[in-house]
């Protein structure tokens, strides 16, 4: 081979080899430029696979459905959670796990007024509810420990969670306590139970010799007063 060939091959190989790592380079710079690019991951929750998916290729990201799970607030087909929280920054290409609602677990709520707040916990947790909030009030009317409202009402949405309205009972009226030292039973027994007090009496007779508390002291309404008759 003569030394012009040698140069001409030797010419074309610094060609071939130029070209070669221009090539390289380039499909290394466009992976890097590629993998390198972020996006900003959308808001899913309460969205249609439709809207969720329209929102997802406008950033170059992709649905993955992981499962499905009950949930009132949100229609049944609609996204519930997403593993990847809105506004977090994410690489294009990526899949992002979705679960899918599938509506309340149950059709209605069952009555609870009127029922022992824990009779209600009961029937509940039976239908997969439970007692979010309970709220507690005093009543005249309605018995200590036994619920007055409830919310969501049975012809309301279905929530997983209901709110009670419980009785605490009667406001707790402070007395002091009346001298009923020789005052005769009958008007005693009007006395008592114009205060809601109890009495507890011992000895005979028609009117009342001793007192306990004493008259003056401080008592609650539903205390018990003793008595002895003379």
């Amino acid at each position: 081979m003569n030394k012009e060939m040698q140069k001409l091959l030797r010419a074309a190989l610094y060609v071939f080899s130029f070209v070669l790592l221009g090539l390289l380079f380039g499909v290394l710079t466009f992976k890097v430029l590629s993998f390198s690019r972020t996006v900003q991951m959308p808001d899913l929750s309460g969205k249609s696979i439709v809207e969720a998916n329209r929102l997802m290729t406008d950033k170059g990201l992709y649905l993955n459905i992981e499962g499905e799970d009950f949930d009132a607030s949100v229609p049944q087909g609609n996204i519930i959670r997403q593993d990847v929280p809105a506004g977090n920054k994410v690489k294009e290409r990526r899949g992002v796990k979705v679960v899918i609602s599938k509506g309340p677990r149950v059709s209605s709520v069952p009555m609870l007024v009127n029922s022992s707040l824990t009779d209600a916990e009961t029937s509940l947790l039976q239908k997969g509810l439970k007692i979010g909030k309970v709220i507690m009030v005093h009543s005249d009317v309605v018995e200590k420990d036994v619920i007055i409202a409830q919310k969501p009402d049975v012809n309301d949405h279905v929530s997983d969670t209901v709110t009670v309205l419980v009785s605490q009972g009667p406001y707790e009226a402070i007395y002091y306590c009346p001298d009923f030292k020789d005052m005769p039973m009958e008007q005693v027994g009007i006395l008592i139970k114009k205060l809601g007090l109890k009495a507890v009496v011992s000895g005979t007779g028609e009117t009342v010799e001793a007192q306990k508390p004493e008259a003056g002291k401080q008592i609650k309404s539903g205390e018990t007063i003793y008595l002895k008759l003379h």
